[in-house]
């Protein structure tokens, strides 16, 4: 019961809109834990492929959800913490564009949510958590004492990620990631599982025109207010 009852700090929004930073840094702050959700949709993706599992087979992806070998390590100086796939690095393969579209197409079935629900769901533990995702305040975490909603336009979010794979001396076309971030948002609002929307009590935050440290002092300002 203990467990339960530690605070959560919910926050949804798109991909692109900060919330991965921001959360990171939300919870270094607090010395709470943190939960990437959307790791472990992504996760989800890349071992079904790597299994040779249509992304179309339902049965099949529940299997390879349940069956999950993956571990979050913390990383030195703050950075992102590394994340193992069956005893595999695999941090920057779940983030490219190909498996961020696959975790999208993963994530519109319910089995495959209900099968990951759980296993979300234990990372609350005391002193208290920051959840990133799609639908923490909405339905892993309704009872969230603090909900936020990070968006920004779908152009502001596609010049980051351009900005983001330039430097890292990858070859894209901005016009071709903001069709994918459009694609994408359409899937993820108009699904039936768990469509992705700010939850009724939660408190939108548009990231776009801001920077990091604004957009931080805001999410603070909100759980201050909690």
């Amino acid at each position: 019961m203990a467990e339960k009852m530690a605070p959560v700090i919910a926050v949804d929004g798109p991909g692109g809109s900060g919330k991965g930073t921001v959360t990171q840094m939300l919870a270094k702050k607090l010395g709470w834990h943190l939960l990437d959700s959307g790791a472990l949709y992504r996760l989800t993706a890349l071992a079904a492929v790597r299994q040779g599992v249509s992304l179309d087979d339902e049965t099949a992806l529940v299997r390879v959800a349940l069956s999950l070998d993956v571990a979050f390590e913390p990383t030195p100086a703050g950075e992102p913490a590394k994340v193992i796939l069956a005893g595999e690095d695999v941090t920057a393969e779940i983030r490219t564009e190909t498996c961020g579209d696959n975790a999208s197409r993963v994530a519109v079935m319910q089995p495959v949510r209900d099968a990951l629900l759980q296993r979300q769901r234990d990372f609350r533990r005391a002193p208290g958590l920051v959840a990133d995702g799609r639908d923490m305040g909405t339905v892993v975490f309704p009872d969230a004492p603090v909900k936020i909603f990070l968006t920004a336009s779908a152009e502001e979010r596609a010049r980051r990620r351009y900005s983001q794979l330039k430097d890292a001396g990858v070859d894209v076309n901005i016009d071709a990631l903001l069709e994918e971030i459009r694609v994408r948002d359409e899937r993820d609002m108009n699904r039936s599982a768990a469509p992705l929307r700010p939850a009724d009590d939660a408190q939108v935050i548009d990231s776009t025109g801001l920077s990091i440290e604004e957009v931080l002092d805001r999410c603070m300002a909100a759980a201050s207010q909690a």
